[in-house]
Parts: structure tokens; sequence; C-alpha cells
């Protein structure tokens, strides 16, 4: 425990008595320093014992008193010795008056004490507290090593942690999630802080930041030894940490990074192996695949799974997913086939999953966010995270899935969404597939020389074409549509034919000129 003014009091050899400040003996002395000047607050840091015998000063003064008194008090000076027998018998009672006014504590030293005792015994008493609190830092440490080692790994860590700094604490991932906490309850504590962690991680690691609260008093650390944090450890406390649990912090910080590199490194390799199986599903060798899985993806292989492929020019964003989705299945305990690359990462998860539970919800919060940024107007530019999803698959139909995935993020990047799943392509219609700039050039240049024909006034071919085709070739129908006689829609379908150097009468040639009209801007009503 830290030594304060009653423990000097209270030791035997100095002889000390208490003449003012009672009630303020707890505070802990950081140091004993003698000084005769009329002023020592310049040389002041606060937390001394300030010793003196009044050789320079008017200790009967009141009014110098009260300014002497008052000066050491706010520079944090905790108490004053004042040794008698040496330029006065006893204490002045203006020095006591003045203390007592300011509740500064003031000792009287007798003449057979020396000062050099008493620096000798807060020096001792300091060297001895701070080998107690070194011994329990190491004691500590030891005792969060073998934690770390245990089967329980971070959580019984925390365990330890938390009962050394008689607090709590919690670890949060790479997303700003929770992972594990101790006591339990601090679990909820530590979810409200997630905006704080996230702007931890935003800081290269590593960093620190002091979160000051009505419940408790709480320090951040990030975890990694990169530029991006791997995680974030909190440690909550009701009053700041003294050395003995600042050791045992400085402890599990350096444990915890260790694990999280470790765990890094470890996650590369599975990468690689991930890439491996997912390169031969897609060759068509689900037998290999499945023997180069083993227990780590094999169990994923059992199942049916989606394959999702994401695509940015930003390399954080796909950071972003991929710690997202990865950390969501780890919550669940699900195996995910993650193949991260610079601007392309293709997953392979349960349909059903966290994992793709988590792809969708971040693809939906990224879609909310642009269509806020672009004033209530969804749309994905050009640089922006696009992601598709492939329909429910077997190891038998992962090729078929891939392109699935990659027709829809094609589809999604067009549509300027952020996610788009390869059912609803086949659910909803084709014509969104042609909102498309090679396809509305097509339709231009087809349509063309109908168009420039229209503008000379002679005709309305190119609404005719449109009257004709959506009635099947039905000429008194269409000519109703129009408003004109049979035999002028008939006019005007050979000159449709003339122009464009085309038969009407082959079905292509009418598929062809009815995707360029659906293409294209509505014709106008004449």
């Amino acid at each position: 425990m830290p030594l304060t003014l009653a423990s000097l009091v209270q030791h035997s050899a100095l002889k000390l008595s208490v003449r003012a400040g009672e009630g303020n003996l707890d505070t802990p002395v950081r140091w004993a320093h003698v000084s005769e000047l009329a002023d020592p607050v310049p040389y002041m840091e606060g937390g001394e014992l300030l010793l003196i015998t009044a050789m320079t000063l008017d200790a009967g003064d009141p009014e110098e008193m009260g300014r002497y008194v008052r000066r050491l008090a706010a520079a944090g000076v905790v108490g004053i010795g004042f040794a008698v027998g040496v330029n006065y018998d006893e204490i002045p009672q203006a020095l006591v008056d003045a203390a007592r006014a300011e509740d500064l504590p003031l000792l009287e030293v007798p003449r057979r004490t020396p000062f050099l005792a008493i620096s000798k015994a807060v020096s001792a008493a300091l060297a001895a507290d701070q080998y107690r609190a070194v011994t329990a830092g190491f004691e500590a440490q030891r005792e969060l090593t073998r934690a770390a080692l245990s089967a329980d790994g971070p959580a019984e860590l925390l365990a330890k942690l938390a009962a050394h700094v008689h607090g709590w604490a919690a670890l949060y991932d790479t997303s700003g999630s929770v992972v594990a906490a101790a006591p339990e309850w601090a679990a909820r504590r530590a979810a409200r802080l997630t905006a704080d962690v996230e702007r931890l991680r935003e800081r290269p690691a590593p960093a620190s930041a002091v979160v000051g609260g009505t419940e408790d008093r709480v320090e951040l650390q990030s975890l990694g030894t990169g530029r991006r944090a791997r995680g974030a450890l909190a440690v909550g406390t009701g009053a700041p940490l003294g050395t003995a649990e600042r050791y045992a912090v400085h402890s599990a910080v350096a444990l915890l990074t260790l694990t999280t590199e470790r765990s890094r490194s470890l996650h590369d390799a599975e990468s690689r192996l991930g890439a491996a199986v997912l390169r031969m599903l897609l060759d068509g060798e689900p037998g290999h695949a499945r023997a180069v899985a083993g227990d780590l993806y094999g169990g994923l292989l059992d199942a049916p799974f989606r394959l999702v492929i994401a695509e940015s020019s930003a390399p954080e964003q796909i950071g972003a997913l991929t710690d997202a989705v990865e950390s969501a299945a780890a919550r669940a305990g699900e195996a995910v086939l993650v193949v991260p690359e610079t601007a392309r990462l293709v997953l392979l998860a349960a349909d059903g999953g966290a994992a793709v539970g988590a792809c969708a919800n971040y693809a939906e919060a990224l879609e909310a966010l642009r269509g806020s940024e672009a004033g209530g107007t969804p749309g994905a530019a050009a640089d922006d995270l696009v992601v598709g999803l492939s329909a429910p698959a077997g190891t038998g139909a992962a090729a078929t899935a891939y392109k699935q995935a990659d027709q829809a993020m094609a589809v999604a990047r067009r549509r300027g969404r952020a996610l788009v799943e390869h059912e609803d392509l086949a659910d909803g219609s084709v014509l969104p597939l042609l909102a498309d700039d090679a396809v509305r050039a097509f339709a231009e240049g087809t349509l063309r020389a109908l168009r420039d024909h229209d503008a000379t006034g002679r005709g309305d071919l190119v609404a005719s074409l449109q009257a004709w085709l959506s009635r099947h070739g039905q000429w008194d129908a269409a000519a109703a549509d129009l408003g004109v006689h049979r035999h002028t829609l008939r006019y005007r379908m050979r000159r449709v034919e003339e122009i464009l150097g085309r038969s009407l009468d082959d079905p292509d040639v009418r598929m062809e000129l009815w995707l360029a009209l659906k293409a294209s801007p509505p014709v106008p009503a004449r």
C-alpha cells in the first residue's frame, strides 16, 4: 500500500506529532523535500512532504504564513514538517493557524529527529512499495501467461486480469464487437463503448485512450503490431491504475497481441489452404477438395453453401467486409472459407449462416449510407463495394455457383446496388439487365436510321414498330392502337424492313428490335 503521512506519524523512530490537518493524513507521500526558500513552489511537483526550520521565514507573521501555506497547498504539497528547537522552540501559532485554515497537515519534528531520518524513512517506504508492486506485477504476469495458455485462452486471461485490477476487462475483435468479458455482467458495459473502440482502431497501433464515465474509469488499449489494430482491450476500474495493476494490464496487452498475431499467421495459412480448396472445387474436383479441407473446412462442404464475390477499388472496404464476415462466423462457431485479394474477395459460407447474414447486413448498411450521402437516392460509385451472392449449391455445382455470384455482382454494379442475389435475377424481370451502357449503345445504333426517318416528318416508324411488336404482329389490333388503317401500318412495316435491310419475318430480328426499343427512351406520343 502507498506511503501516507499517517504511516510516518506512526513510525516509532521518528516521533512526529500532528498539529494541523488531522483529516488529511491518508494522503499518499511521493517524496520528502527540504527547502528553506521563502517560495519553494517553483521546485515542487506535488505530493511532497516539505521539511522546514523557517530559517528565512517570519513564521510568526500571520499574513506571511497565510500566503506561504496557501501557495504550498495550491502546488499540491501534502504536508509540512516543522523542526522545533532550531530557529523556533515551538511551531509559531501563525503557521499553525494558516495550516488549519487550509486543512494542510502540519507535523512537528522534534530536535532529535534529523530531516535525513525522515527522508530515509520515506525513501525506504517508497522502495518497499515499488518492490511490492513489481513483485505483484510479475506474479500477475505469470498468472496471465498460464491463463493465456489454458484451454479457455483469452476468456481465462480476462478473468485473471479483472481480479488483479479489482474491476472488469473485455476483449474486442477487429469489427469492434465484444468477444469476451469478465465478469459476465461486464459484456453489457463493454458493448456501450463500441464507438470509442472504433475511434481507437482508426489510429495506428499501438494506441490507447481513457474513457471517463459516471460508472467507472475505462482504459482502452489497441492490440496488434501492424498499421491496423487487430482488436482492443478495455479495462474498467473505480480509480486510476496503480503500479501493480499497470504491470498486469501491460502483460495482458502483450499476451493478447502475441495471441492475435499468432492467430493472424494461422489465419493467413488457412486462407492459402482455403484458396487451394476453392480452386479444386471450381476445377470440378470435389473429392480432392474434401481431402485437402480436412476438419478445417470439411463440415462446410457437407451442407449447402453460398458463394459470395465482392469487388472494390478501395482495399479498406474489402478489409472491412472481411472483418465483419469473419467476426460473425467466429461468434457463431461456424466455418467460412475466405479468399481475399487486393480488390476482390471470394467467400464460401454456409447457406443461412451468420457469415452470409453479416455480408448482407454490411451491404445493407453501406447502401443506406450511400443513399444518405446522395440525398436519399441509392447508387454506387465506380469504386464502391459491390457484392454478388449465388444460389445455394453443393460441391458438385461450385463452378456454377461462382458464375452466378459473378453475374449477380456485375448486375449489382450496373444497378447501383451494394448487393444482388442470383435468385433475384431469376425471380425478377430481364429488363433491368438492359440498363447498361453497351446495351444502350446497341439500341441507339439499331434504331438510329428509323429515328432519323421520323425526324423528317415522313412517318412514325418507331412508334408503329413498337405497336406492331407489342401486338405480336396482329395488324388490326396494332393499327387500332395507332389510330391508322391496317394498310397504312403494312406500308410502314415495309419501310422499316427497307431502311434496316432486315426481314421482320425473322424472330431473331423481332427480338433484337424489341430489346432495342425497351433499352431506349419511350417513344413520345404524337
